[in-house]
């Protein structure tokens, strides 16, 4: 059961990022089922792994009729998110930042922030990142947290809500296609061996 209200969740409005239209965010899952990657930043190199890594499934959602969105709280970063090729599926901006809101999508403080972000699942996410040269900036809101929601068709079921808790949390492949009713031969990032200094694949 959903812990937010999904009519007032549907209701905000994004801008998208191809058009520069404005669109109710209900309106993605009217006409098909839809997987939702809500970033923290477009600049943010663990959500440019993460949007690559969800890309994997690109291919299975449109074969099954499934929509790919992902969503940015600004725009500050676009261009170079767009122009690297990390994420296949459609992208929007919810500049007021709403959805996030109402999905419970935390924001840290300056000082939970640097905590949250040094810690052994950011660094985790951040070695896969760079093992494929996916570099990251520090532009942008650095305090929005993110998450995902996957949205049955007409929006009568939420099939996935997930929080990030920790910068690094990200929901793996094999959940989305179990989500969705999907199986996938999508190949799973490598998941490195860390330990307080260093981190190997």
């Amino acid at each position: 059961m959903a812990m937010f209200d999904m009519a007032k969740v549907g209701a905000n409005v994004l801008k998208s990022a191809d058009t520069g239209e404005s669109i109710e965010l209900q309106s993605l899952w009217q006409n098909q089922t839809v997987v939702l990657l809500f970033l923290r930043r477009f600049g943010c190199q663990v959500c440019r792994w993460m949007a690559s890594e969800i890309s994997k499934l690109d291919p299975d959602l449109k074969a099954n009729g499934v929509g790919l969105v992902g969503i940015g709280p600004e725009e500050t970063g676009l261009k170079d998110f767009s122009e690297g090729g990390f994420f296949k599926g459609a992208l929007y901006i919810d500049e007021k930042k709403k959805s996030y809101k109402d999905l419970g999508f935390k924001r840290y403080t300056a000082l939970s922030v640097v905590p949250a972000s040094l810690g052994k699942k950011v660094r985790d996410v951040i070695a896969k990142a760079k093992a494929l040269g996916i570099q990251g900036n520090f532009s942008g809101d650095l305090l929005q947290s993110g998450g995902m929601l996957i949205v049955a068709k007409g929006g009568e079921k939420v099939l996935l809500h997930f929080v990030q808790d920790s910068p690094g949390d990200y929901v793996p492949l094999e959940y989305i296609g179990k989500a969705l009713g999907l199986s996938s031969n999508a190949q799973a990032g490598k998941m490195p061996v860390c330990n307080d200094d260093v981190c190997t694949l």
